[in-house]
C-alpha cells in the first residue's frame, strides 16, 4: 500500500526546479528546416508589427 500511496504523491506535486534552472531557456534547433522555420515565423512578426503600426 505504501507503493500506492508514494505514487499518488508524486502525481500531486509537479516537479521543482531551482531559479537557476528555470531562467536558462535554450532554443534548440537541430536540424536545417528548423532554422528556417524560426527565422521566418522572427521575420514574419517584424513585418506584420510594421504594417499594423499607425502611419506617421
Amino acid at each position: 500500500m505504501s507503493k500506492q500511496q508514494n505514487s499518488d504523491e508524486t502525481k500531486r506535486h509537479p516537479p521543482t526546479f531551482s531559479a537557476e534552472d528555470a531562467r536558462q531557456g535554450e532554443i534548440i534547433l537541430r536540424r536545417r528546416w528548423q532554422r528556417w522555420v524560426f527565422i521566418a515565423v522572427l521575420v514574419g512578426i517584424v513585418l506584420l508589427a510594421f504594417l499594423l503600426a499607425p502611419k506617421l
